[in-house]
């Protein structure tokens, strides 16, 4: 398939070729015919990526206290790269699309092959979208008209929001795509409208739409004309689908509406506001959140839980359904907002025209170029692969996400691997970081490549719940696997995984990193010599994810303990070099808002040689302060770690300071022991008994958490 990328890093909007992504459960695969370009988004991040360094930090304040916050803990070097990595990573542009189904996940109803859907799919000639978002076209509305469903439900939630009544006056700030559908929408629901921008060309087309006209850029004065607009009473409401760093358009709603007048944001301005504007008229103004209820929430959107109709009577999807229904009842007029037309393998011409011409507004792309060939599972992204020396380690990657292409191939490469292939559910995300990484192959076909003869060794860096699954099924087909952590959710799918590698006789290993870095081998060198029991202290300073995050999930993510914590409990493992013999746990307070997290915990380990130690993982503790310490105990002595930079010995004979010029904890020696243990025919770096004995410890840790009392 071809897809296109906005490289935030660069400023270039490129068309990749790309494997077709594959269905999935409670999703659509849709063969694109037609999409719509943004005016007002999309040339939002194609000017965002274009701007300089200082200006992208200038438009993200927040980003940049992120930044510092990473500079304090991890170091300069360490989050100079992180930096670089973010904006190195390309963007899908694009949510309006109209295509065909040509193929039904499970647990879809409602859909069937053949039908013409609209879908907040992006630019790509093959979309895999999950139903709730997506929505079938009706007889009579064409593909061009349905392409800007998704574009006018935007403007659909700000009057849901607004709640204009039959005969009520309103205004609509800033007549671009979004604002001349929303002028349409309240002549739909009998309101009368006055429209306000700089652009006469846009102004007459509103006044086309219905609507009274007014040009500050001509000297007229908004607020002088919504009062006449209004009678002199002040208009109802107003709906602010401007895009601009002002404040005025804010200001000016407040005082052209009446005593408690309605004011909506759905587009992007200042908020430098006046309390007295608001205050003495009592106004209402709410920020609308995109098309609809659903939106940025998982369950709804990627897990296909719909809100009861009952409850929730406009969800994203059904304002899908009512644009389109105005649209096939005639209400809404879209052939006048389409300016241009480009073949879709024309695409990077269109978007010179959406950055050179601001009077651009309806930018259609034309997918009618043949259907067949766009369905291709793998691409080659090397001019030629060359054979591998016997035992030479040839991977796989399972997972083409941020950790995997930032951390793990870059340590893998450096290792000396031959990196063949690499797989990714939407097949994107694996060609741009698979041409940047030296990859021969991309795929979407995640069983050819485990199956694939010419590949010996499987990198598995997915979604925790596919862990132990694909990793049951790489060391059935005979390959070497690493899998990042966890290894498995649940002591069912632990079982599994010890008689897959019992049956295969294959190399395991898991990404416990930390235990290869540095300065955690230099402590190791330092407790060599005692004899006594060691006391640990470790402390994760998690920081916060949202309680809906899928990491935070049982089922999906396996919950922060086993999904991070169980870094920590092979670390204490490695360190303490005796067995795990008893696990205690107790997560913080016990109210029903700390239920649903595990994130803020303590965890006491046990060991065969009479050491134990506690780990604290906490969500709650400051940005600021370093993300990880270990502390070790014994014989009058102490090792204090901080954060992988810098380890510091208290009365320990010899030695007082290690630091490091840039945060190593142990990626890159990690994936080299691994796999020169694969090359050389060696055991894994880490006993598999050693890598089940940390799983099943930290499995029960979580559960003991889960069931506290």
């Amino acid at each position: 398939m071809k897809q296109i990328l906005q490289d935030l890093g660069s400023g270039t909007t490129q068309l990749i070729d790309a494997p077709a992504p594959s269905v999935r459960g409670g999703q659509l695969l849709i063969d694109t015919s037609i999409s719509l370009i943004s005016s007002g988004t999309e040339r939002m991040l194609v000017d965002f990526g274009k701007a300089g360094l200082l200006s992208k930090a200038k438009q993200q304040p927040e980003k940049v206290a992120q930044v510092l916050d990473k500079v304090r803990t991890d170091g300069l070097l360490t989050t100079l790269d992180a930096v670089r990595s973010k904006l190195a990573q390309p963007i899908p542009l694009g949510y309006s699309n109209v295509g065909r189904v040509r193929e039904v996940g499970g647990n879809v109803p409602g859909f069937a092959a053949g039908d013409r859907v609209v879908s907040n799919g992006p630019h790509a000639d093959v979309v895999s979208v999950p139903k709730n978002l997506c929505a079938r076209i009706p007889d009579n509305v064409s593909d061009e008209a349905a392409s800007f469903t998704v574009v006018a439900s935007i403007g659909l939630q700000g009057l849901r929001l607004a709640n204009p009544t039959l005969g009520e006056a309103f205004v609509v700030t800033g007549v671009g795509l979004i604002g001349l559908l929303t002028v349409q929408l309240l002549r739909a629901q009998g309101c009368r409208v006055l429209a306000i921008d700089f652009d006469p060309a846009k102004l007459e087309l509103a006044r086309k739409f219905g609507a009274e006209i007014c040009n500050p850029g001509a000297g007229e004065d908004p607020v002088a004309a919504g009062m006449a607009f209004s009678r002199g009473t002040g208009v109802d409401g107003v709906i602010i689908t401007a895009s601009t760093k002002s404040s005025d358009p804010v200001t000016q709603a407040a005082r052209m509406c009446r005593k408690r007048g309605r004011i909506v944001l759905v587009g992007v301005t200042g908020l430098e506001l006046n309390r007295a504007d608001f205050y003495e008229k009592e106004l209402s103004f709410q920020v609308s959140c995109s098309y609809g209820p659903g939106r940025y929430d998982s369950a709804y959107e990627d897990r296909g839980q719909d809100y009861p109709i009952g409850f929730v009577r406009w969800t994203e999807q059904r304002n899908f359904e009512a644009v389109l229904d105005l649209m096939a009842a005639g209400h809404l007029d879209t052939s006048s907002l389409i300016t241009h037309r480009y073949a879709f393998t024309d695409a990077t011409d269109a978007y010179k025209t959406l950055t050179d011409e601001k009077g651009a507004l309806g930018i259609l792309l034309d997918y009618s170029h043949a259907v067949e060939p766009r369905h291709i599972a793998s691409v080659p992204l090397a001019g030629r692969v060359e054979a591998s020396p016997a035992g030479k380690p040839v991977v796989g990657f399972v997972g083409a996400g941020n950790y995997a292409s930032r951390m793990l191939i870059p340590a893998f490469r450096a290792a000396g691997a031959q990196l063949h292939s690499i797989a990714s559910a939407g097949g994107t995300s694996g060609v741009v970081h698979g041409k940047r990484l030296g990859f021969s192959h991309a795929t979407s076909d995640t069983a050819a490549l485990i199956a694939d003869p010419a590949i010996n060794t499987v990198a598995i860096v997915t979604r925790h719940d596919s862990h132990a699954r694909l990793t049951v099924e790489a060391l059935r087909a005979g390959k070497n696997v690493f899998v990042e952590k966890p290894l498995a959710l649940t002591l069912e799918e632990l079982a599994e995984v010890e008689e897959a590698h019992a049956a295969s006789g294959q190399r395991l290993m898991v990404g416990f990193n930390r235990r290869f870095a540095p300065l955690v081998e230099r402590m190791q060198s330092l407790l060599r010599g005692t004899r006594e029991p060691k006391a640990f202290v470790m402390v994760m300073n998690a920081g916060v994810i949202p309680a809906d995050h899928w990491t935070q999930s049982p089922v999906f993510g396996g919950g922060r303990i086993i999904g991070e914590a169980c870094h920590l409990v092979d670390l204490m493992r490695f360190l303490a070099g005796a067995p795990i013999t008893s696990v205690e746990a107790r997560r913080m307070g016990d109210n029903d808002a700390v239920k649903l997290t595990e994130d803020k915990a303590s965890i006491t380990l046990g060991f065969a040689d009479g050491s134990f130690g506690t780990i604290h993982y906490l969500a709650n503790g400051g940005a600021s302060f370093p993300k990880e310490r270990v502390e070790v105990f014994v014989g009058g002595r102490t090792l204090q770690l901080d954060n992988f930079l810098s380890l510091r010995g208290f009365n320990w004979p010899g030695f007082r300071k290690q630091k490091l010029w840039r945060q190593d904890k142990g990626q890159t020696g990690c994936a080299a022991a691994f796999l020169k243990a694969v090359e050389r025919g060696d055991p894994s770096p880490i006993a598999a008994d050693e890598l089940f004995e940390v799983a099943r410890a930290t499995i029960t840790a979580s559960e003991r958490l889960r069931h506290q009392k």
